[in-house]
């Protein structure tokens, strides 16, 4: 008996990760991807929301930072992205929109089961600039720490003030100026104050969580402090009654730093960089697929309930050696293997395309941020690439859905560049990393059938615009992907989007 009931809390050790992923994100049971749609005004944000989002199983949005930030003129006269995380203000004025704006966003997208989590900056306000205009009308007195807006004064920052050059000095990263923005003393009760009075207003205006930006420049007893104070969700948004936030935390790590992720997921989730850069080595073929079978934390990677997991972000897009989507094969392959795999929640980047680092978000004569176009096909126009509009994106969404609470199986690997893997009996997947064919009979796990590979197409009523894969009694199908495809991978799942008919 004993034996029995050690077995049965086992089984219950290693799939209770996946029931409470939608728990914890507070994103409807049958979605799991959050996606981040970088600079897109909050009018946009709504409108996809309900046009394609909800539709293609989509579970959240990371927006960008709501509060108010100081208008910075790049020399072309161009404004740039990372004005973005220099405050002025926790007042909700930014290009993206105002308060109406917001609360239009978080109001339509949560009556379709789309949540909002708000990119939160609150480590530091802003740096110093010649101009000291601020998008919501505040001004500023750089010189002399002075914010009226908020109000912030002098006493409100760490004393004396230093720059953060040595990340092993866990004092000087988290006291002195990131990038020479001004470094708020979260120890301070006016500061928690006012950092939780703007927390709770977007939680009062309907978001779903926040991602803390900066969080490993903060000491995590403040942070622990501030997060105690935060309110439940507003249950007018639909959310049940005592749902706490979710909260995700940028820290950043790749090893050997003064400053670990597990100081902070106690307190919340935390994004794992590595997964970038270690998916990165593998997609680009220089790091054998066939290891893949060991994914997750045995690569060192922070526990699967506490990572918040990207290919890439709007930071590493400019300065890591990530994919992106320039490499659209293996960035593609990439992005579906995070989302075929249990490991941590998937956040799916959504770009505008750049020619330098300090472009900011396509806009017209007066620095209005353009709103996209939408293709025929569901792709993006305008200058923006959407990512999460690729066919090859959106339906490993709908995937990643249809698997969920299933555990990885019936690996299959060349001992090289060439994997396949089921989730339990609802979906699998396959990669040719080769320069030769994949041509393989492979154990699916799935039920007999027909299925549309989703990767290649879609299911056209009984048929396939891309290759079809027959499953026979036993689970069995012979997968083919050509070295010289378009996408170096295949999937197949039981979810409408897939399967034909099965017996």
């Amino acid at each position: 008996m004993l034996i029995f009931v050690l077995m049965v809390l086992i089984l219950r050790a290693c799939s209770c990760d996946h029931h409470h992923h939608h728990r914890r994100t507070n994103q409807l049971p049958d979605r799991s991807t959050i996606v981040h749609l970088f600079e897109w005004k909050w009018k946009d944000i709504a409108e996809e929301c309900e046009r394609f989002l909800a539709p293609k199983g989509y579970g959240g949005v990371q927006i960008s930072p709501p509060s108010e930030n100081v208008i910075i003129n790049l020399s072309n006269g161009k404004r740039t992205w990372y004005e973005r995380y220099q405050v002025m203000s926790y007042k909700l004025d930014t290009r993206s929109g105002d308060r109406d704006d917001f609360v239009n966003m978080t109001t339509r997208c949560n009556k379709v089961g789309v949540r909002i989590y708000a990119d939160v900056v609150f480590n530091h306000m802003t740096g110093d600039h010649r101009s000291n205009k601020g998008t919501g009308g505040s001004t500023a007195d750089f010189p002399n720490y002075s914010y009226p807006d908020v109000p912030y004064m002098r006493e409100h920052f760490h004393y004396p003030h230093c720059i953060v050059n040595n990340y092993n000095d866990v004092n000087q990263v988290r006291n002195c100026q990131l990038l020479g923005l001004k470094d708020l003393n979260q120890t301070k009760e006016h500061v928690r104050q006012s950092i939780i009075r703007y927390d709770n207003k977007l939680i009062e205006y309907g978001v779903a969580g926040i991602r803390v930006d900066a969080a490993k420049h903060m000491w995590p007893r403040d942070l622990r402090e501030i997060y105690s104070r935060l309110r439940t969700l507003n249950t007018d948004y639909g959310f049940p009654p005592n749902t706490k936030p979710y909260i995700y935390q940028e820290v950043i790590y790749f090893g050997n730093e003064a400053i670990k992720p597990e100081e902070y997921t106690t307190l919340g989730d935390v994004t794992e960089f590595r997964v970038g850069s270690e998916l990165q080595n593998v997609f680009r073929g220089r790091n054998a697929l066939k290891w893949l079978v060991s994914w997750g934390e045995q690569w060192g990677l922070s526990p699967s309930d506490t990572a918040l997991t990207f290919i890439d972000n709007h930071d590493t897009q400019r300065s890591g050696n990530v994919l992106t989507y320039r490499e659209s094969r293996p960035y593609k392959a990439a992005v579906a293997f995070i989302l075929a795999h249990p490991y941590g929640v998937p956040r799916i980047m959504s770009s505008y395309a750049f020619d330098s680092t300090d472009q900011g978000p396509p806009s017209d004569d007066k620095e209005n941020i353009i709103s996209p176009s939408i293709n025929e096909d569901d792709t993006c126009g305008n200058g923006w690439v959407c990512e999460h509009r690729w066919r090859q994106i959106y339906q490993m969404v709908a995937f990643r859905n249809a698997v969920r609470y299933t555990a990885v199986q019936n690996w299959w690997d060349n001992g090289s560049c060439q994997i396949a893997f089921s989730r339990g009996e609802k979906g699998f997947i396959a990669f040719n990393g080769e320069a030769y064919p994949l041509n393989a009979t492979l154990k699916t796990g799935l039920p007999e059938g027909e299925y549309c590979d989703v990767i290649t197409g879609k299911k056209r009523g009984n048929s396939c615009t891309g290759t079809k894969v027959i499953v026979n009694d036993n689970g069995l199908a012979d997968v083919y992907i050509s070295n010289h495809a378009e996408d170096m991978h295949l999937a197949i799942h039981v979810g409408i989007e897939s399967r034909i008919f099965q017996k």
